[in-house]
């Protein structure tokens, strides 16, 4: 069958919630407790160890294919305008956030800047002065800053339109 990359996501999503909730019934149903002269058929819960591991199974199998098909989809399809797959594109976009982040704080920074002063009746004012061009990380910011926008709609668009295969029963 095929779906977007974002369907897919959200197959994967759906699979794994039904996993954590078959897995959450067998652990309220697979023992049970009851007081002595209580009639235990009528407190046992309904619970089919064979089915269950069955069922289990199943669904960890559609969770493989899932995201071997979509592992199999980041790794090939180019991002237009990038030059990367998927999954080099998904790699380069916390670099990108992280640079952002450094040269929003270098960006901000005072040419000289009175440094803090410990000590009480401390005679002696420390300054700090900045070792770089602030213009020029204030450029390099909003370069970084497009770049990611550009990388981050980029991605959006493969997810909402490019299709992939994932054969599942």
């Amino acid at each position: 069958m095929k779906y977007t990359s974002a369907e897919a996501a959200k197959l994967l999503r759906k699979l794994n919630e039904e996993v954590e909730n078959l897995e959450d019934q067998e652990v309220r149903t697979r023992q049970f407790n009851a007081a002595i002269g209580e009639d235990i058929e009528s407190v046992r819960p309904a619970y089919d160890y064979t089915d269950t591991q069955r069922k289990l199974d199943e669904l960890q199998a559609k969770i493989r294919m899932v995201k071997h098909s979509l592992n199999c989809f980041n790794s090939t399809t180019e991002v237009a305008g990038f030059g990367m797959t998927i999954d080099q594109l998904l790699v380069y976009i916390p670099q990108l956030s992280r640079r952002k982040q450094k040269l929003a704080m270098m960006s901000s920074s005072l040419p000289k800047e009175r440094a803090k002063v410990s000590g009480l009746g401390s005679q002696i004012i420390d300054y700090r002065y900045a070792n770089y061009d602030i213009e020029a990380a204030k450029a390099d910011y909003q370069s970084v800053s497009d770049e990611l926008a550009k990388a981050q709609t980029a991605l959006d668009l493969v997810n909402t339109t490019m299709a992939l295969e994932v054969e599942i029963d």
